[in-house]
């Protein structure tokens, strides 16, 4: 095989997987490392990949890659509504208690399917997204608490020390958490600091903690970790992680709920 056919054959996997091993390309192409390493440094110049430790991730995996909240609404709505359907079901029958709401696509999903059942006042409900405190505020009667804060427009959240002060003053019953990432060594993480700083005081508050994300979280490491595997109860997403992931999760204790 050519070096420009190897190359190309790369840039698929990289579509189709995310990220690719530099073992793995040699055993698939019958290569040296040093070769699919060469490989690597040329796709990386032509902006088709970043080089990480151990192989390569698509480009737009930086660690500080995050998409606007519009455009994030428009991907993988399918797989969102399937998870917010299977972690609504750690509430059980007849739950009455606290739940806190993270910011996020998935979250917002979660906060659609659960808004049917806070009519009698049984739930009372703690956001910091101003996006998914707009669709509950519709509600006849809603028990919403809206925490405040600076806005973050990317993802229209509170942040800042105010909000982390209020959070960290609750104790809701259970959490359904967003990431953008969340891996074997790195636990889970995201983006920008002042997120991750209410992600990790949510983490803290929660009596349990409900991770939401699709499988295009798994396996990515962004800029900021804010809480280790082990600091979660459950894992909801549409696809199971693959065996590294898998066996991280199992040794913390992490349910892992497939949707």
């Amino acid at each position: 095989m050519y070096a420009t056919e190897r190359q190309e054959a790369i840039e698929r996997l990289i579509t189709t997987d995310g990220r690719v091993s530099v073992v793995d390309l040699a055993a698939r192409f019958d290569v040296t490392t040093e070769t699919v390493r060469r490989d690597l440094a040329q796709l990386e110049s032509a902006g088709t990949l970043r080089r990480v430790h151990g192989g390569a991730v698509a480009s737009e995996r930086a660690s500080t890659t995050e998409s606007p909240l519009t455009e994030r609404l428009q991907r993988h709505s399918g797989a969102k509504s399937a998870i917010a359907s299977r972690a609504l079901e750690a509430l059980g029958d007849g739950f009455r208690g606290s739940i806190f709401l993270d910011a996020g696509t998935t979250t917002a999903a979660v906060a659609a399917q659960l808004a049917p059942r806070l009519g009698d006042g049984a739930i009372e409900v703690v956001t910091h997204a101003l996006t998914l405190a707009h669709t509950l505020a519709a509600l006849p009667s809603p028990s919403l608490t809206l925490i405040g804060g600076r806005v973050r427009g990317l993802t229209a959240a509170a942040v800042g020390a105010d909000t982390v002060r209020a959070v960290e003053a609750m104790r809701p019953d259970i959490a359904f958490l967003g990431t953008n990432g969340v891996s074997a060594g790195f636990g889970l993480s995201t983006p920008d600091p002042e997120e991750a700083a209410v992600k990790r005081a949510i983490v803290r508050s929660a009596r349990r903690v409900v991770v939401v994300a699709d499988a295009e979280k798994h396996d990515r490491e962004l800029l900021v970790g804010f809480a280790a595997l082990g600091d979660i109860d459950v894992l909801v997403t549409d696809r199971a992680p693959g065996a590294e992931l898998s066996a991280a999760l199992a040794d913390a204790d992490v349910e892992v709920w497939i949707a």
